[in-house]
């Protein structure tokens, strides 16, 4: 499995999105505009919507199930994004993680797949799927979501854009 590492200050404001499936709509853009940097948990669907994620601020992105073919290759299967010190372990399926995300010290797991927006905590590990921002399916929200450090926690919001 390929990783990749990467810190940032505490103040820096995180974007994240999921699951753009190729899509990448002009309310995500607005909702993510004065991020710091970008996090996108995979399906990304095509390499035009990490390009236009980056015209707002620089973005890791991982690989998802649908994302295949040499622009897709370069895209790591998980990522770690250290945070004001909270170290944030990053992929696309949770089943996927392979470890203890608390015996690893993960202040958070960020996720995508199941196109579900979710801010779940388990044992003092924050899990945040920022849901699904590609095209609707079922009748499930679209959404994206916003890390920050408040009181010296991983804090996640949902944030429903238009569809």
């Amino acid at each position: 499995m390929s990783s990749s590492q990467i810190s940032l200050d505490g103040q820096a404001g995180i974007g994240v999105i999921s699951d753009t499936h190729g899509l990448l709509r002009p309310s995500a853009l607005t909702a993510l505009r004065g991020s710091d940097f970008i996090i996108h948990a995979g399906d990304v669907g095509r390499p035009g919507v990490l390009e236009g994620l980056r015209t707002i601020a620089p973005v890791i992105a991982v690989r998802g199930n649908v994302d295949y073919g040499g622009w897709a290759d370069a895209l790591p299967m998980s990522a770690v994004l250290s945070l004001g010190g909270h170290d944030l372990h990053i992929l696309h399926i949770l089943a996927d993680i392979g470890r203890d995300p608390k015996a690893s010290g993960f202040a958070a797991v960020i996720y995508g797949h199941s196109h579900k927006p979710d801010i779940t905590e388990t044992d003092g590990v924050v899990y945040f799927n920022p849901g699904s921002a590609g095209p609707r399916r079922f009748k499930l929200p679209v959404t994206v979501g916003r890390l920050s450090i408040k009181d010296g926690r991983v804090t996640p919001e949902l944030l429903p854009i238009e569809a």
